[in-house]
């Protein structure tokens, strides 16, 4: 049965005002140009006010400022920041299943591991020696926990995980199946030609709060560790290469690759599929836009872009040719000024 929520309750949630009908109830959230009236939607942006009159929503999330676009007979959650607003209640009404319920009689559980209270673990999961496993932790079906591994209280894996051993991870984290953490560096010294493996004996370490997405991949540390500190967001299918450190509150977009010994400030906001060096530091707050290739240190807080925006064919190879060109042309240049100087 599909659980409704009024609109007192939910004003109640997030420290709302209320204008309407307290008692009205919707069962979900919606887009607001598709709202129904058992649902509830939210304005993210000022350009969408027109929407707001003709809305069918039954509970509609806006600012003060808003107001006077909607209609009269509207029910409104009257708020600061309708976004954050919305994040919240979405987490409030969230349905999606837990990962595992209990322990399954197939997840193969080491004598020597150590489980909080009320740890789910899900079918086929292997939880090898020396593991602990906070309260309410959750373990996905075909998980695979390594020796001496430590997860907190109320962190959540999804099925397929890989945690590699001696890795530590903070409470409340949520990682995405096919994650792999912990995996081996990319570390090897050339003898004439010949690879040589050097073993991977650092750790990861992993703070709280920190959300890893799907099939991403972070590296344990060559020596000494990778960390990941806490509030960190990783999308999908990243690249984190050994002993990279990435600062509180850093949002890292799809498809990023950085490469080893990297060190990433705090707060900052790196775009998808971005590639960054390694052995090397970029400071706080900076914004690194999409498809970004950081060749050297960033000392400056600030936005960064690099690359060339999308064009049509023909005046992209105008474009190239021109690029091409330049050190000619500044030869010439040179040249020209000496001859006039």
């Amino acid at each position: 049965m599909q659980k409704s929520y009024s609109l007192q309750e939910l004003a109640n949630q997030i420290g709302a005002t209320v204008r309407g009908n307290a008692d009205v109830v919707i069962a979900n959230i919606a887009p607001l140009d598709k709202a129904q009236s058992n649902q509830l939607t939210f304005i993210s942006n000022a350009k969408f006010r027109p929407l707001l009159k003709d809305s069918e929503a039954g509970i509609l999330v806006v600012t003060e400022a808003d107001v006077e676009f909607c209609a009269p007979e509207s029910n409104l959650l009257i708020v600061k920041d309708p976004y954050v607003a919305y994040a919240m209640l979405a987490q409030y009404m969230d349905s999606t299943p837990k990962a595992a319920q209990g322990v399954a009689p197939s997840a193969v559980i080491s004598d020597s591991a150590s489980l909080g209270k009320n740890v789910s673990i899900g079918a086929n999961a292997v939880i090898e020696e020396g593991v602990v496993l906070g309260d309410n932790v959750i373990i996905g079906a075909n998980c695979f926990i390594g020796k001496n591994s430590k997860i907190g209280a109320g962190t959540q894996l999804w099925a397929n995980v890989t945690v590699y051993h001696d890795v530590e991870i903070g409470s409340n984290c949520l990682i995405q199946s096919g994650a792999v953490i912990g995996s081996d560096g990319f570390g090897y010294a050339n003898d004439r030609g010949r690879w040589i493996k050097i073993p991977q004996v650092g750790q990861v370490i992993i703070g709280n709060n920190v959300e890893i997405g799907a099939c991403t991949c972070i590296d344990r540390g060559a020596l000494d560790a990778t960390v990941i500190e806490d509030n960190v967001i990783i999308d999908n299918l990243c690249q984190i290469a050994h002993n990279v450190h990435i600062g509180t509150g850093t949002a890292v977009a799809g498809g990023v690759i950085m490469a080893g010994s990297l060190t990433v400030g705090r707060y900052c906001l790196i775009g998808g599929a971005s590639v960054i060096n390694g052995h090397m530091e970029i400071c706080d707050k900076v914004t690194v836009t999409g498809m970004g290739m950081v060749m050297r240190p960033i000392t400056e807080p600030g936005v960064y872009s690099s690359g060339i925006p999308l064009q049509t064919n023909k005046e992209w190879r105008k474009t190239a040719a021109l690029t091409l060109g330049i050190d000619g042309i500044n030869k010439r240049l040179k040249a020209l000024e000496k001859k006039i100087g």
